[in-house]
């Protein structure tokens, strides 16, 4: 079982690396903490709720078509992240 901070440390990670102006698909989150190639599809419930902790925190945003969603609101579909711009700073 993978723990909830390193899901957390591998969503900022991954989105402090690709920069504001790109995002991650959460499956590539989930894709680089799996210990098997067929795991991933397994973590991606977690790596949602990790992402919306951290959107609701300030650090990363949440994107549907390429616009941030205000992440307290129930998300459905597809999505990626993005490192908000005050987190780059930190």
């Amino acid at each position: 079982m993978i723990a909830r901070d390193q899901i957390e440390a591998e969503i900022l990670r991954q989105t402090l690396t690709r920069g504001g102006d790109k995002s991650v698909c959460p499956s590539e989150v989930a894709r680089a903490l799996a210990t098997d190639e067929a795991g991933w599809r397994s973590l991606l419930g977690a790596v949602r709720s990790a992402a919306i902790r951290l959107a609701q925190a300030g650090k990363i945003d949440v994107l549907r078509k390429g616009k941030p969603v205000d992440p307290g609101a129930e998300i459905r579909g597809v999505i990626r992240l993005r490192i908000h711009p005050s987190a780059k700073e930190d």
